[in-house]
């Protein structure tokens, strides 16, 4: 039985959760509450989930791809699941380049929806993954979307992140806390709420140096990426590997909330600014579910 009032698996995407940091907030400044956005609700299991669906459906719309197509993407792991669930409700071919060092979970996740993994050095990092998706399109072997320069990936979050958190808390949001890597959620987001209300303060969280956090990356210049607009970010901050993990795993362990290690470091961020701010209302973007870091060590064996 097939109908207009029943859903497809796409109109699941967005609309998680916020909570309320309970234990390891309790030292926030008078007045202050640290809200947790739950992107690992979403189908695939991430954040990503928002852009890598509004990519293919704006370029479907513009007609650069159609089903069946082939289409080729570097990522570091979540953009690749989520492509691949897309490209699996949409019908098309999905080619995931990354580094061969992401953890055993991701793996079996992108195949299990269907996608062809080609894995590189990772010694050459991202960095290497990106130049060999481009030479691959200029022999024709795929549509790159590029997140990484792709408009629509920060016009997801305009379109929906940003707006749900600005609902969910009434308009009083102060600050929002996002880790960046291709940086499209803390500019689509940050754009929607500094239109909503000049005073939000924007913080992003990179790594601090000798840090390898998944998620979480301060790029090369040469390889910044395109969408990356910092007149909307306030502010950055560092995160060190150590404070990324401890917090990855007090969040499971005191807040219940199994979140990935780009969360962990998100949320250190946002819990150091809530002990200096009074009367705030930080909002702090969780990417991703824990389950996909089981086999990282990150987590008590």
């Amino acid at each position: 039985m097939t109908g207009p009032d029943y859903p497809t698996l796409e109109d699941t995407v967005g609309r998680t959760p916020l909570v309320r940091l309970q234990r390891l907030a309790e030292d926030a400044a008078t007045g202050t509450v640290v809200l947790a956005k739950l992107e690992g609700t979403n189908p695939a299991g991430s954040v990503k989930d928002r852009p890598a669906l509004n990519m293919i459906q704006r370029a479907e719309e513009r007609g650069t791809i159609r089903p069946g197509d082939t289409l080729v993407e570097a990522t570091s792991g979540n953009t690749g699941i989520a492509l691949a669930m897309a490209a699996a409700i949409k019908g098309y071919r999905m080619v995931l380049v990354m580094p061969g060092d992401l953890s055993v979970e991701r793996a079996r996740t992108m195949r299990a929806y269907g996608a062809e993994l080609v894995l590189t050095d990772p010694a050459l990092g991202m960095e290497h993954a990106r130049d060999l998706v481009a030479a691959m399109a200029a022999r024709g072997e795929g549509v790159v979307l590029d997140q990484f320069s792709n408009p629509d990936n920060p016009d997801a979050h305009h379109r929906t992140t940003g707006p749900e958190i600005w609902e969910a808390t009434r308009g009083r949001v102060t600050h929002l806390v996002s880790s960046m890597g291709t940086t499209g959620t803390i500019v689509g987001a940050g754009h929607y709420l500094k239109e909503r209300s000049a005073d939000v303060r924007i913080v992003g969280v990179q790594p601090a140096e000798g840090a390898r956090i998944a998620g979480i990356r301060a790029w090369p210049a040469e390889y910044l990426p395109a969408i990356h607009d910092p007149s909307v970010i306030d502010a950055i901050r560092t995160v060190t590997q150590t404070e990324a993990e401890d917090t990855t795993r007090a969040l499971a362990a005191r807040e219940g909330i199994f979140a990935g290690v780009s969360a962990g470091g998100a949320t250190a961020v946002a819990l150091h600014l809530a002990r200096e701010v009074e009367g705030a209302t930080i909002v702090v973007i969780l990417p991703d579910r824990g389950d996909r870091y089981l086999s990282t060590g990150i987590f008590p064996d």
